[in-house]
């Protein structure tokens, strides 16, 4: 498995994560038709953090693209700076 990390702190950061959870539904339907989805949780920080983990490395890259490009379309006029990514292979997965 794979994961991506993006945290998104700063100027309009605490406003994006309102706007998602206002879309959840949206959200929802973007991020399930990631290629080999495993898990998404939404993070509320001082601005927040999104985790993709998925199967293989190209769905969690599809679930960047996704998101940026969702951010692009739908909040752009908030500012928010982009976020810091971190990503890697999954070495324990407990559910």
């Amino acid at each position: 498995m794979y994961a991506v990390v993006r945290a998104y702190s700063g100027p309009g950061a605490k406003d994006l994560f309102d706007l998602l959870e206002n879309r959840r539904t949206e959200v929802e339907a973007a991020i399930r038709s990631v290629p080999g989805l495993v898990s998404y949780p939404l993070v509320r920080t001082e601005g927040g953090v999104a985790v993709t983990v998925c199967q293989d490395r190209a769905g969690a890259e599809e679930s960047t693209r996704i998101k940026k490009e969702s951010i692009q379309q739908h909040a752009f006029e908030l500012g928010s700076s982009p976020p810091e990514i971190e990503e890697g292979s999954v070495l324990v997965q407990i559910t």
